[in-house]
């Protein structure tokens, strides 16, 4: 065991040491969830391999067995505006887990493979299309700042399905179909499927959601390539982060993330509002197969 091991084997005991005592002198009480967090890290530490980070979530590799963990960070602007939630991340976890469930009872192929406790994902090990592939119902968002004279909730009768390249220098920007065939990222028969599934994604989400009385307005989601087999899911995650959904159709009703993006200052009140709007929509999320 090398100075690092060794360090975080001690801060893990005592980090241990620290729970305990605290279960004992507040038996009633919940440890508090930033100090379990914490204590979540220091327990993968020392059982599984970090192998990457993103602005939201951590992946590990757990003896073989692909893991994700999201985190309770929320940000907006490439990460220039950047916030921790406590308890964020399991709820965004969980929702992840109810639309991957739903996705799969309708028979679209995803990574998802089951849960180990609340936050932590088992999925199949995938090699990620560096690319967002958008979904929209509604013109809103970046859309209308590409094309101002379109009318703010001008509807597209067919799902548009939109790429943007997977590049916080660049800013993720707009790629066309012929640029991800000239760069070679996919060949010609995957951006078929790619797109064909995008839009299968985003109707089957857009169903359940109108059963609810919500408008799913745009989503956002990734795919990669089982390493083992090759074959295209979708991947990554699904979450309050992924989508904008308007309740009865309002965009002034919102629950999604974009009320963080649109916040002009940011109090410990607003963030905890925004914490209860990604319950509530894991609460909606889980229903999606009971509906």
């Amino acid at each position: 065991m090398d100075a690092i091991d060794l360090a975080l084997h001690d801060l893990l005991h005592q980090a241990r040491a620290l729970k305990l005592a605290w279960q004992q002198k507040y038996p009633h009480e919940t440890f508090p969830l930033q100090a379990q967090a914490h204590l979540n890290r220091l327990e993968r530490s020392q059982t599984v391999q970090l192998i990457s980070e993103g602005k939201t979530k951590q992946i590990y590799d757990d003896h073989g067995t692909t893991v994700i963990v999201q985190k309770d960070d929320i940000t907006a602007g490439d990460g220039a505006r950047k916030h921790t939630i406590p308890g964020k991340g399991e709820v965004a976890a969980q929702t992840t887990m109810n639309v991957f469930r739903y996705l799969d009872q309708q028979g679209i192929a995803t990574h998802f493979i089951g849960m180990i406790g609340q936050n932590q994902m088992v999925v199949r090990q995938c090699r990620m299309i560096p690319l967002e592939v958008v979904s929209r119902r509604l013109a809103t968002g970046s859309f209308l700042k590409r094309h101002p004279e379109v009318p703010e909730g001008t509807r597209f009768q067919t799902p548009l399905v939109e790429f943007f390249l997977k590049d916080d220098a660049k800013h993720d920007p707009l790629i066309s179909t012929h640029d991800i065939l000239h760069q070679g990222i996919l060949h010609p028969e995957e951006l078929v499927t790619t797109i064909e599934t995008a839009t299968q994604v985003f109707l089957a989400l857009e169903r359940a959601w109108e059963k609810q009385n919500v408008t799913l307005v745009d989503l956002k989601i990734e795919f990669g390539h089982d390493v083992h087999t090759d074959q295209l899911f979708v991947a990554d995650v699904i979450d309050n982060d992924s989508w904008r959904i308007w309740p009865e159709g309002k965009k002034a009703l919102m629950l999604d993330k974009q009320i963080y993006r649109n916040l002009p200052d940011i109090t410990d009140a607003a963030l905890q509002n925004i914490l209860a709007n990604y319950r509530q929509v894991q609460d909606m999320t889980g229903k999606f197969i009971e509906i």
